[in-house]
């Protein structure tokens, strides 16, 4: 097993493609066959693996949750850092903070059609780690 920490600086809310940044990350880990595990060490961003052909999935994936869960909704409490502090956090919630890949002859065995994103869930830039763990 081993362990590396990616840091992604976002610009503020979206989705950005980390695919590539993993598999170099993967390439310098060795491993030949097994499972890359991520883990993102925050409550307000999130990962995912969904389409990399369209972009427009990935601006309908941002309007279905900003329909979904709208900054400054009157049922939150928690704005210690403005109207879209509790949303990032129910964003969160509601997607996922980890991810598995297989691996498969030392490469991410993802679809044809598929890339790892981060998805930034506040409107500021923030820097994010994520924790990634390859296991034979």
């Amino acid at each position: 097993m081993k362990q590396d920490t990616l840091t992604i600086q976002t610009s503020g809310r979206g989705l950005i493609d980390i695919t590539g940044q993993v598999a170099e990350r993967l390439s310098q880990s060795q491993l030949v066959n097994g499972l890359c595990h991520l883990f993102i060490q925050h409550t307000s961003a999130s990962l995912l693996v969904n389409e990399n052909a369209d972009p427009d999935v990935l601006r309908d994936l941002e309007t279905f949750f900003s329909g979904l869960v709208e900054d400054g909704d009157a049922r939150f409490r928690h704005r210690a850092e403005g109207a879209d502090d509790m949303a990032a956090h129910v964003r969160t919630a509601l997607t996922q903070t980890s991810l598995s890949v297989p691996v498969s002859s030392g490469r991410l065995a993802l679809g044809t059609w598929q890339a790892i994103y981060l998805w930034e869930h506040r409107y500021r830039p923030h820097r994010r780690n994520i924790r990634l763990t390859f296991l034979d």
